[in-house]
């Protein structure tokens, strides 16, 4: 028996659908508790990192997992789902000629530069490490931030990997399936 494509009758339709509502979930309430902790910093200090409260505060109890480790899980999972059950969107003759190119290119880029961002926050990162233990000082490995691009607005280093490297792997896996033959709407079988 030939595997065919993820159909809505099917019950692994389903279970990707309400998968997806509960990632979609995990990522609106991340961002609105993101949102409102990131004003309230910036109202009372001036300044705020970008991602330290969201990579220090751990749900559902203490050493279980961060927030954005929730965020990081749930973007690539959604993602996953959302590529298994919206293939029709994309199935067959929909994006073709210089439109399919044009998307591919861009997807190529955002891989590109998410990697590159992957890797300066993970090397960045590193660096401090290292050089808070030369110090004689183990550093707090996740209040380590880097004042780039705005010294008002610095970023929590952790948490910038983990979102660099979730939108990789989501920019990669979406070139790769926009190179690969398209699955057609009238092969059912």
């Amino acid at each position: 028996m030939k595997p065919g494509h993820l159909e809505e009758s099917d019950a692994a339709y389903k279970v990707f659908l309400y998968i997806f509502y509960v990632c979609g979930f995990i990522m609106v309430s991340s961002l609105v508790f993101g949102v409102y902790v990131t004003t309230i910093e910036w109202i009372e200090n001036g300044k705020y990192v970008m991602g330290e409260t969201i990579h220090n505060t751990v749900i559902p109890f203490e050493n279980f997992a961060r927030v954005s480790t929730w965020i990081f899980f749930s973007t690539i999972i959604g993602w996953y789902c959302v590529s298994r059950i919206g293939w029709k969107k994309t199935a067959g003759n929909k994006i073709v000629g210089m439109r399919m190119a044009l998307l591919q290119l861009m997807l190529l880029g955002f891989a590109i530069i998410t990697l590159y961002e992957v890797l300066y926050n993970f090397t960045v990162l590193n660096a401090q490490i290292t050089a808070g233990i030369i110090n004689g000082q183990v550093p707090d490995i996740d209040m380590l931030s880097i004042a780039y691009p705005d010294p008002e607005r610095p970023w929590n280093l952790v948490f910038a990997t983990k979102v660099f490297l979730a939108a990789f792997i989501i920019s990669a896996h979406a070139f790769y399936l926009s190179t690969r033959p398209r699955k057609q709407l009238d092969s059912e079988s």
